[in-house]
Formats: structure tokens, C-alpha cells, sequence
């Protein structure tokens, strides 16, 4: 079977190898770029970012990487944000004021609620809220990596699944058509994670 290919976008903040190995061993053939005409032009495109949103956005502007996903998203392209660049998609976040995101989602990025310990680290159950092709081939209430102190509000209609967090559940998964995002780490979360990945790779997803 031929590698599929993707396109990890270089927002200058997050881990990028272990992204990439992730991939790699879910069967894709991974090109890492930050040239926006090599982003435009995917079908299968991976948002990875760890970090503070305000400064991931403004690369993505800099670089016109965030009209390049928009115009890919607008052609079909499958896109996967993790993390931070799950966040990214949203409309907005108010971290450290507010900054406009994507907008390839709907919904807010805000802080996790007070009372618990934030960060919120380490592996979690996630809960799935309506059948997504992400999840497919998954137990119901796979563990993932988490590691985040900010959170998106999704739209009910494009939350997927969610995760325990205090007395309440936060956004763990989201998608509009063709565009998904996860709130973990999908690379560091075993064989339930490398799961996802082979997912997304999917010709259905």
C-alpha cells in the first residue's frame, strides 16, 4: 500500500517530530512546510502546536498560512489540528487577550475552569458524544495524553467527544465537515492514539 500523503503545517511553536513519527508509523508520508502554496495545494493536512495561541496565530498570518488552510479547506482538504492547533481552528481565543483564530470551527477558546488543577496532564478517558469516522475501530472511552490550561467552547452540532475535567466535561474532539480537531495528543497516546492517526489517513475522513 502506497504512503499517504500529508502536509504538517510549521506554525513555529510545537513539537514537530514527534508529530511526524507519529504519522510516519501510521502509514503517511509526511511533508513539514511553512509555504503557504505547498499548504493551499493539500488534500491531508496536520495543524500540530504546543504553546500560546496569540503567538501560533500570528506566524500563521505572517506567513499567510491562515489564508492558505482556509482556501484548503474551502477545496475539500482533510485537516486535523492537535492541541494547540486544534485550538487554532476556533473563532477566537482569550488567551492573553483575544486573538482571532481560523474560524474553520465554531466556537471560543477559553481557560479551563477555575478550581482544578491546570494544567490539565496526563491520560485521560475520552467520551464520545455522536459516531465520527475519527473514532472508528476505537472502544468507547479510548485514553489519550492531555496537556492544556486553555479549552475550546464548541458548537454543540460539531463536538464530537468530550473529557471529564473537575464537576464538568470540556471539548476533546471537534469537526465541521472534512475539518477535525483533538485536544490531545494523539502521538503520545499509544495504540489508541495511532488509531486516530490511521484514521484520519482514511480515504473517508
Amino acid at each position: 500500500m502506497q504512503p499517504v500523503k500529508v502536509v504538517v503545517v510549521d506554525s513555529g511553536v510545537g513539537n514537530l517530530p514527534n508529530a511526524v513519527r507519529g504519522l510516519e508509523r501510521a502509514g503517511a508520508a509526511v511533508t513539514v512546510t511553512d509555504r503557504p502554496e505547498v499548504v493551499v495545494s493539500a488534500r491531508r493536512i496536520v495543524l500540530p502546536g504546543v504553546g500560546a495561541f496569540p503567538a501560533a496565530m500570528g506566524r500563521l498570518r505572517t506567513l499567510e498560512l491562515d489564508v492558505a488552510l482556509r482556501r484548503a479547506a474551502g477545496a475539500g482538504a482533510a485537516i486535523l489540528g492537535i492541541c494547540l492547533g486544534h485550538q487554532l481552528l476556533f473563532e477566537a481565543s482569550e488567551e492573553h487577550g483575544h486573538t482571532r483564530g481560523l474560524g474553520l470551527l465554531r466556537g471560543q477558546v477559553v481557560r479551563l475552569p477555575e478550581g482544578e488543577r491546570v494544567p490539565h496532564m496526563g491520560w485521560c478517558r475520552v467520551e464520545p458524544r455522536r459516531d465520527d469516522p475519527l473514532l472508528r475501530g476505537l472502544a468507547s472511552g479510548p485514553w489519550m495524553y492531555f496537556v492544556h490550561s486553555f479549552v475550546a467552547i464548541a458548537d454543540p452540532e460539531e463536538e464530537v467527544a468530550t473529557v471529564p475535567f473537575g464537576n464538568t466535561h470540556v471539548c476533546a474532539v471537534a469537526r465541521r465537515g472534512r475539518v477535525c480537531g483533538v485536544q490531545f495528543h494523539p502521538e503520545k497516546s499509544g495504540e489508541d492514539g495511532a488509531v486516530l492517526l490511521r484514521n484520519f489517513l482514511s480515504e473517508d475522513v
